[in-house]
């Protein structure tokens, strides 16, 4: 799964597990933690889908059916059912473990509504919720809320504090999450200006933060034959300076109406470049960004490889390497305090 995945594991399970906590703590104790993990978990079991279906509608399946709200109603008697017939020495009713089991489910796609790839909470309809306000990982976010997670689980179940405990860490990491809308609308305003001192037409604009952090942003802006990208951090001494990167959408020829290119498209919302190298082509993703700050960088976090095959393309993600995402932490680490 990678570092990445187990980290959006982690803050989605401690998520989970304060939620548990806050709705069932008194009466069954830690086992409202750990059945409140366990549901804030299991939403991202739709990465499995990567190892029996094709690149594209793997990608399109991530975060939809399972990070719905039909999703959480649908299963959360189902699973509170389960937990019940297992803990009956409990007091705790099966209506009860079914509120725990939604709530848990529940929340973990309302998180992920703040992240750049957002959510499909209304599945089956195709709308998709991302706010790009926080980084699939933020510290911020998570490492307070398992601190206060810790000194609940060593109350006793009844006690005030553990209560209390868990309430603290609910509210900051909530309080966090709308103040990282403030910052998102912060750092659109610095770009916008910066865009147009520079004299620069543009269609539309995308932010979203930098990896682990909310003071560094970046930002995709749509010109007539271009996408320019920028980063801004709120501790920058000079002008923002972009990037351009040529759309070459029409290096895609014939594929260009290929069903699983016009469902690249419609998953990228239209944010995409296609490059080519020694012949081979690339369809790249650009919401995510490139995999450094090099400035000589063309290559994007996400990239799909594009292989003729008769009559039909096939579509191959292109491989993350650890040394890539060591090298880019380093240098937003750099950034992150300023131009």
């Amino acid at each position: 799964m990678g570092a990445r995945g187990l980290m959006d594991s982690l803050t989605q399970l401690v998520l989970g597990a304060a939620v548990g906590e806050a709705v069932l703590g008194k009466k069954v104790g830690n086992k409202a933690m750990l059945y409140g993990a366990i549901a804030g978990t299991i939403p991202d079991l739709d990465v499995i889908t990567r190892y029996f279906l094709d690149t594209v509608t793997a990608t399109e399946w991530h975060r939809a059916f399972s990070h719905s709200i039909f999703f959480s109603v649908l299963f959360a008697p189902v699973f509170g059912w389960l937990i019940w017939k297992i803990n009956r020495k409990e007091s705790a009713s099966w209506k009860e473990w079914s509120w725990l089991m939604f709530w848990g489910l529940f929340t973990h796609p309302l998180l992920d509504a703040f992240t750049t790839w957002g959510t499909q909470l209304f599945w089956p309809f195709k709308i998709r919720l991302a706010f790009q306000s926080v980084f699939v990982i933020d510290p911020l976010y998570t490492v307070p809320f398992i601190i206060f997670l810790i000194l609940a689980m060593f109350q006793k179940r009844t006690a005030v504090k553990r209560k209390k405990y868990v309430h603290l860490g609910l509210i900051i990491s909530g309080a966090y999450l709308l103040l990282t809308l403030v910052l998102k609308g912060i750092a659109f305003k610095n770009f916008e200006n910066a865009l147009n001192e520079q004299g620069i037409m543009y269609n539309e604009m995308n932010t979203r933060p930098a990896p682990l952090n909310t003071v560094l942003w970046m930002a995709n802006i749509d010109t007539k034959d271009a996408y320019l990208i920028g980063d801004y951090s709120f501790f920058d001494s000079q002008s923002i300076s972009f990037t351009s990167f040529p759309k070459n959408h029409a290096l895609l020829g014939k594929w260009a109406t290929n069903d699983k290119i016009e469902r690249l498209i419609n998953i990228t919302e239209g944010w995409y470049t296609i490059t080519e190298k020694e012949g081979q082509l690339y369809f790249n993703d650009l919401r995510f960004g490139l995999i450094s700050l090099d400035d000589n960088e063309t290559q994007f976090a996400f990239s799909y490889k594009l292989v003729p095959n008769g009559e039909d393309l096939m579509v191959e993600e292109r491989p993350k390497f650890k040394r890539d995402a060591k090298r880019l932490m380093a240098a937003l680490w750099q950034r992150m305090w300023g131009n």
